[in-house]
């Protein structure tokens, strides 16, 4: 009977021992884990303090080339094509001359325009004589009043023949001077749409050729009615400055930078109602005719300037679910701090930041997704990653081959040395 009443005594006793042990272990290991997170040295952040700076506001957009001028050649008279004067694809110059046609028949017509001046000057030399002989008679009254006034009347009329006789001269002339087809302007030709033996008519609708100057060149860009309205709505407030708002650099399709700078020369007043853009017209210099009509390229604009706006490389700025930028700073505790900023844009691989910055404060860019809210860290200076060229991005063992190449080549040098 003792050992029934002590049994439950002695399993209760046992169950309180081991819960005891159990919490004396639980303890220990925190405590170890508190002990080893304060031996642990802070994380290392790399952050790039805040300066604020005029950051010029520029826009991209895609356009394409149009040439300066365009001169459809088409004949002023009618003729057969005796032969071409350029090479097609050619630059010729403003006056040269591009075709030759059977000049002829326009040449007879100037012979026959000449010879009615001659016959209408002959006529009216005629009825002068007689006018002024008729004058001396009839002060005598031996001829007529009216007779006279017929005479004078006829005078009159002959020297209006005679005018439009010598107009008819001139007329001959510049269609003779048509049978040369000249060029109007200065230009690179196209592809002759002719050749010797055809005939062309006045005026007609296709052009022998197309010449266009292509130097300098022109850039169509089209840029949406909204940023538009956004850019003037900011300009009339005041943030913005405006100017310096001329500068227009291309990149080419292949990805390249154009070497020369643009000017923005022409905007349009009207918005296009199917597309809902303003046309944008920027002349750029094309000495080299790098730049042919109806390449594609895209436009880099400055509109405005933004003073005292920040830099902050993207990758520190993040945004939260409702499209709000933040980005993380240390404070001046040392410890992790996020703040809500404005950005207006991009320029290269920074975010413009126009508000929730100021002078001095350490963004922290390198080690964003270590640290959280309230966490204490060791800033150093932020150290961009030098940037791979096109070749070595494809090829990134590039660099490692070159090493033992090296070490294969001395050994062969040497032993052609001891040789």
């Amino acid at each position: 009977m003792s050992a029934k009443l002590w049994a439950p005594a002695l399993t209760a006793c046992t169950l309180a021992a081991s819960i005891a042990l159990v919490g004396c272990s639980k303890d220990d290991k925190n405590a170890q884990q508190a002990g080893a997170a304060q031996q642990m040295p802070p994380t290392e952040v790399g952050v790039l303090v805040a300066q604020p700076q005029s950051v010029e506001q520029m826009v991209e957009l895609s356009g394409r080339t149009t040439a300066y001028q365009i001169s459809d050649v088409r004949p002023q008279t009618s003729g057969v094509i005796l032969k071409r004067l350029f090479a097609e694809g050619s630059y010729v110059r403003e006056g040269q001359s591009l075709y030759e046609l059977d000049s002829r028949t326009n040449r007879a017509t100037l012979e026959n325009a000449k010879a009615a001046v001659l016959q209408q000057q002959a006529n009216l030399n005629s009825l002068r004589t007689k006018m002024n002989r008729y004058q001396q008679l009839v002060s005598s009254n031996a001829v007529s009043k009216q007779e006279y006034d017929d005479l004078v009347g006829q005078v009159n009329v002959a020297q209006a023949q005679l005018a439009a006789a010598q107009a008819q001269v001139k007329n001959a002339e510049v269609d003779l001077g048509y049978s040369t087809i000249r060029s109007p302007i200065s230009g690179q030709s196209g592809r002759s749409s002719v050749t010797a033996g055809a005939l062309v008519t006045a005026n007609q609708a296709d052009p022998l050729v197309t010449i266009q100057q292509l130097d300098p060149i022109y850039v169509d860009i089209n840029q949406s009615s909204a940023e538009l309205l956004r850019l003037r709505q900011q300009l009339s407030k005041g943030s913005l400055d405006n100017s310096n708002n001329t500068k227009v650099k291309l990149r080419l399709e292949d990805g390249s930078i154009y070497p020369v700078e643009g000017r923005l020369a022409f905007s349009d007043a009207s918005v296009s109602p199917e597309t809902g853009t303003v046309t944008l017209r920027a002349v750029f210099s094309n000495p080299n005719h790098l730049l042919l009509p109806g390449m594609y390229a895209t436009a880099q604009i400055t509109q405005a300037v933004i003073p005292n706006a920040f830099l902050v490389p993207q990758q520190a700025v993040t945004r939260t679910p409702t499209g709000q930028a933040t980005a993380m700073l240390v404070n001046d505790k040392g410890a992790v701090e996020t703040r809500q900023i404005q950005t207006a844009g991009v320029q290269g691989k920074d975010w413009i930041v126009t508000s929730g910055l100021k002078a001095g404060d350490k963004i922290i860019v390198d080690g964003v997704a270590k640290v959280k809210e309230g966490q204490n860290v060791s800033a150093k200076p932020y150290q961009p990653q030098a940037q791979q060229t096109p070749a070595q991005a494809q090829n990134p063992n590039a660099n490692k081959a070159q090493p033992a190449d090296a070490n294969q080549a001395k050994p062969e040098q040497k032993a052609t040395s001891n040789a």
